[in-house]
């Protein structure tokens, strides 16, 4: 398990380039630094294989909201409690896999981490899910709080949910329900064909778009209906084959990552010209391998767009960019910001880094940046926000200041849901402690 460690854990803020680590520059402000013993995050990730590029982005986004709360004076504790405390980022490769997962979440105990993130899949979510629980049953003295920002299968917040798992990502109904609000109105859409990577989450996604078309497009036709394996298909063509032949004016799938990306680029290159409704069609790579076909083609669901027209959003954005000025590091998500400021309020509301005390403070997260909020939901642990719809469209038509990752393309709001609008009911009965 040692070894395990020093493998997979870099410093705070260490930078994956290739197969080496260097530090990631850390911005120099005139604040005052916090001086007290770090406060260990662990960062259990996908960063190598299919989805490297996943997890790098998310250590992006999570480092550089650690950065902020540390350039603001870090999380102030009583002096009994160290005081003004940094939070430090640690790393831990699960390289796709829920066993190697499993002994990175170890490996971050061992170390002293006792707040642990992750969200690139909801099987590996529900997996740690697990863990968690029987460790903070087995050992209270080390109990850890999961923070989730990513893994959205519905069942993470209802029969599966956990005292100690809080998840920041509106989950797959919720997603679903926010694109159906669009595909109701789409009236030129009379066949759809559903694709979904075969696990937790693309089934669940699958399942919800049959009820929820069942219920507010009865008159669509699904007429395709398919899971493929997850991170393993290199070539995507004989779906997209399936997809056109199908005579389908509309593609409704969950896929993120290269499974995304190669699917939209296979559809491209066999002249597929129907809709992709999808929930991350905005990011890593899927605009560029569209292009001009993916212009009023291409709909994506999230918590926030670059193009969300206010004043404080465009701040945000621009911010992320000046930090992260390459095209491909262009990836960056509201939750996840949120999610970190939730753990800082929190530590400082308990007063303490003691997880059941951070647990019943994190319960009652309340939380604002750059004119986003959120709020989290103690009866289920599901984060409240709202949710924005967008279609692609080239930069610089109305809606479309900013493009994505140097694309050209960028999406245009099209939907806006409150948090009380995004609001689902949930099943969760769950244990406190």
């Amino acid at each position: 398990m040692m070894s395990i460690s020093r493998r997979q854990a870099a410093v705070a803020c260490a930078w994956a380039l290739g197969a080496a680590a260097a530090p990631l520059p850390v911005q120099t402000t005139t604040a005052a630094q916090p001086a007290g013993a770090p406060i260990k995050v662990a960062l259990v990730e996908s960063l190598s294989g299919s989805f490297a590029n996943t997890g790098e982005a998310v250590f992006r986004n999570i480092a550089w909201a650690m950065e902020r709360v540390n350039a603001r004076g870090g999380v102030q504790l009583p002096s009994a409690e160290g005081g003004a405390r940094p939070l430090v980022l640690t790393r831990y490769d699960s390289k796709g896999t829920n066993e190697e997962a499993l002994s990175a979440l170890r490996a971050a105990i061992d170390d002293g981490a006792r707040f642990v993130m992750q969200g690139n899949s909801s099987a590996t979510a529900a997996a740690l899910v697990e863990a968690v629980n029987k460790h903070n049953q087995r050992d209270p003295q080390r109990r850890v709080v999961f923070l989730n920002y990513s893994a959205v299968d519905p069942a993470l917040t209802n029969e599966k949910c956990s005292f100690w798992h809080f998840r920041f990502d509106p989950h797959a109904d919720m997603r679903m329900a926010a694109l159906m609000q669009v595909i109701r109105e789409d009236r030129s859409v009379r066949n759809v064909y559903l694709i979904g990577q075969d696990y937790s989450f693309g089934q669940a996604v699958l399942r919800e778009a049959r009820r929820q078309l069942a219920s507010q497009r009865p008159d669509v036709a699904v007429v395709g209906d398919e899971l493929h394996p997850v991170g393993r298909v290199k070539d995507f063509a004989p779906y997209a084959v399936k997809i056109k032949a199908s005579g389908a004016q509309a593609v409704i799938t969950g896929n993120w990552g290269n499974d995304l990306t190669l699917l939209v680029k296979a559809a491209r290159e066999v002249g597929y010209d129907g809709m992709f409704y999808t929930f991350y069609g905005n990011a890593l790579g899927a605009p560029a391998a569209l292009g001009e076909a993916g212009v009023g083609k291409v709909v994506a669901v999230a918590d926030w767009l670059p193009n969300v027209l206010t004043q404080g959003s465009e701040a945000f954005y621009r911010a992320f960019r000046a930090r992260f000025p390459k095209p491909q590091d262009d990836y960056v998500h509201m939750r996840m910001q949120l999610m970190v400021e939730s753990l800082a309020q929190s530590i400082e509301r308990a007063g303490s880094t003691d997880a059941t005390a951070v647990a019943h403070a994190l319960e009652k997260a309340s939380v604002q940046l750059a004119g986003q909020a959120g709020a989290m939901r103690a009866a289920d642990h599901q984060f409240q926000q709202q949710l924005v719809v967008g279609v692609m469209d080239r930069r610089g038509a109305p809606g479309v200041q900013f493009d994505v990752e140097g694309s050209g393309y960028g999406f245009r709001v099209v939907r806006q849901l409150t948090a009380a609008q995004a609001e689902m009911p949930h099943a969760c009965q769950m244990q406190r402690f």
